[in-house]
């Protein structure tokens, strides 16, 4: 567990010289940093049906890339490689706490924290990605290289999964070990290579395509909009050309496209994206039925599912909850509850019992049972 751990983090001087700009490695981020999972832990997690994982070797100078669940015939590799398991933290409480020490950012930028395991040499190869990260050393050493900044137009080797970049310029290197943790901004070339066997936590933060915010921006927006508006072209001019559009005729009808857009699109469309799980939360009916009588009736506690995605933001009448993609309004009298959920993940005690109490607390907490974002014990 990460209780009694401090981030050896200024964070006010990381987001104003570091965040979306440039790396930094910080030693003994954590002090006394004892891994909460375990190679062997990690290697059985991925032999899971439902737990996404990767296995990436590189033999005869080509990359190769396999998908688990695996067995234990699967690590019995004669090249170096990498195990990745995706969203550990959904399933091992203990690495779900160490999004804890990023909790100075939007908790809804997190993403999951991925864990990997790689035997001396193992490596995933030189590449970029298009989010933040924080790459926390587990067990044993690895070495980071840092290169060059990269974009769409960097020239990758061909492959069907894996983005390998085709020319890594080296710019500083770092040799983390446990409790070490490196950060590194979106496109950020970076190539970690294990000296050992080793484990990483890396924390990662998701970040909304553009074109992903624009699409349920304009699908919002549409769903508002009268469709019995139609263009009109009053004060016309006698046509010269037959068959022409003229600057005019497209000058209304931007005109009139701007005047739509205007109209305003509502708020939750930027919530409700940001908060969709990249694995759906899965509960039957009969669950359900059973939680919400417990949570109405001698309820111990309520904690937020390690999966969960929640945010909330201050509207003119209220306040909107964003649980796993869905979106709800509830009067402002909610708020404290909320706060105490998003901060300490668990609702109990005289806390939980004024929110049952209170009728509007009471609904947003069934609310958060039906998206699959709490659970109750």
């Amino acid at each position: 567990m990460t209780a009694g751990w401090e981030l050896n983090l200024d964070r006010e001087t990381f987001l104003a010289r570091h965040w979306q700009s440039k790396p930094l490695l910080i030693r003994e981020a954590l002090r006394n940093f004892h891994t909460p999972l375990s190679s062997h832990q990690l290697a059985g997690l991925a032999m899971e049906d439902e737990v996404e994982s990767r296995i990436i070797e590189s033999r005869d100078n080509q990359w190769l890339q396999h998908h688990g669940p695996f067995s234990n015939a699967d690590y019995q590799r004669d090249t170096a490689w990498t195990l990745l398991v995706q969203a550990v933290d959904h399933y091992i409480p203990e690495v779900a706490e160490l999004r804890k020490l990023v909790d100075f950012l939007p908790q809804w930028r997190v993403d999951d924290v991925m864990v990997s395991y790689a035997v001396d040499g193992g490596s995933v190869g030189p590449h970029y990605d298009n989010y933040d990260v924080f790459l926390l050393q587990g067990e044993g050493e690895r070495l980071w290289k840092l290169g060059q900044f990269c974009d769409a137009s960097t020239p990758v080797q061909p492959h069907d999964e894996l983005r390998i970049l085709s020319v890594f310029e080296p710019r500083e290197e770092h040799l983390l070990h446990p409790g070490d943790m490196l950060y590194v901004p979106p496109g950020v070339a970076h190539w970690g290579i294990a000296q050992g066997e080793c484990t990483t936590f890396s924390i990662g933060f998701r970040t909304p395509r553009i074109n992903d915010m624009v699409s349920r921006w304009a699908d919002q927006l549409l769903e508002q909009l009268d469709a019995e508006q139609f263009y009109r072209d009053p004060r016309q001019t006698p046509v010269t050309r037959p068959g022409e559009i003229r600057p005019r005729d497209l000058e209304r009808a931007l005109s009139q496209l701007q005047g739509a857009l205007n109209q305003g699109a509502g708020n939750h469309w930027f919530g409700e994206l940001v908060t969709e799980p990249r694995y759906e939360p899965g509960a039957d009916d009969d669950d359900l039925a059973e939680a919400k009588s417990l949570l109405a009736d001698n309820a111990g506690f309520v904690e937020l599912c390690p999966a969960a995605k929640l945010a909330w933001q201050q509207e003119l009448e209220g306040i909107a909850v964003f649980a796993n993609g869905e979106s709800q309004e509830f009067p402002e009298v909610v708020l404290p509850t909320l706060l105490v959920l998003c901060e300490n993940w668990r609702l109990q005690g005289e806390a939980l019992t004024a929110a049952l109490g209170q009728p509007q607390c009471a609904a947003l907490l069934n609310y958060l049972l039906e998206t699959g974002c709490i659970y109750v014990e």
